[in-house]
């Protein structure tokens, strides 16, 4: 599957469009049947809301953004609301150089009724090279069974720029993450104490939001390296096993994409789209690091 650019000479009639080609049997039934379906861009630190539609080749969209009989004659994807076309929003996300694309390849994941798209590779109409878009699974995770390298760019990043930070992050991330342990458990301890890593975490990239106990925990901005500030719920749990996913949406309208900061991670069947992050894994990270700097 790829979509292809149109009118690239003519941007100031509107600019660059994107039409789809190629398209699996089962995503062009669906879009067919709904008319016009939501798009969730996956970035390099997972998936975010957008305002795009992917719609059909019989359809367009009326002035409230809703479905309706039209013949443009191509599948494709609309802005929206959407201050920018699709290919502007993949080249912010992931930071590619300026230029008109002539092709981006991508898959298609259909999940609650929206198209999650996530850009594999790209072309640009002057350059005939393509060039693949790194994949990461489960960006933002950093556990003791994974860890995204992502985060192990981000952390070598960090000590690039102030040497001597992530080590101390990390060491204060295991001064915090003693209390919780089993074996050495704090009595009465409360899970918001694990907030006490707010400090070391906005250090490593990681800046927490005001606490607010409903719906989600924190709204949460992750800065890793040179992208672009990425906004998504986090989940305040002691232990992950506590996280029995019970709310799959925090709004109607918002994505299940969510972050769950635990101090130890016991959960074995955490969703795809959410990512963990463990305070003892970083801990337990925190020796290697300094073996690595040695």
């Amino acid at each position: 599957m790829h979509l292809q650019q149109t009118k690239r000479g003519s941007r100031e009639t509107g600019g660059p469009q994107y039409y789809f080609h190629d398209l699996t049997e089962p995503v062009k039934v669906y879009l067919r049947q709904k008319g016009a379906v939501r798009v969730a861009l996956i970035t390099p630190y997972g998936a975010t809301k957008s305002d795009y539609f992917a719609v059909s080749a019989n359809h367009k969209l009326d002035t409230k953004g809703k479905p309706t009989t039209g013949n443009v004659g191509h599948d494709r994807i609309q802005q929206g609301h959407a201050g920018e076309s699709i290919g502007e929003a993949i080249r912010f996300w992931y930071k590619l150089p300026k230029g008109d694309f002539e092709r981006i390849d991508l898959d298609i994941e259909i999940r609650e009724d929206i198209f999650y798209l996530t850009p594999i590779v790209y072309k640009y109409a002057k350059d005939g090279k393509k060039k693949a878009i790194e994949r990461i699974d489960k960006p933002l995770s950093f556990t003791r069974d994974y860890m995204s390298r992502f985060w192990i760019r981000q952390l070598s990043y960090i000590e690039k720029q102030k040497p001597g930070i992530v080590s101390w992050s990390l060491n204060e991330i295991c001064r915090i993450v003693q209390v919780h342990k089993n074996e050495t458990r704090l009595p009465h301890i409360q899970e918001t104490d694990i907030l006490r890593a707010c400090g070391p975490l906005k250090h490593l990239g990681m800046q927490l939001g005001g606490y607010v106990g409903k719906g989600y925990d924190c709204l949460t901005e992750f800065t890793f390296m040179n992208y672009p500030v990425y906004s998504i719920p986090v989940e305040i749990k002691r232990n992950s096993l506590g996280f029995t996913y019970q709310q799959k949406k925090y709004g109607k309208d918002e994505l299940s994409r969510a972050i769950v900061l635990c101090a130890v991670h016991g959960h074995k069947q955490t969703p795809s789209h959410i990512d963990i992050i463990e305070l003892d894994a970083l801990c337990q990270y925190a020796k290697n690091f300094q073996l690595k700097k040695m």
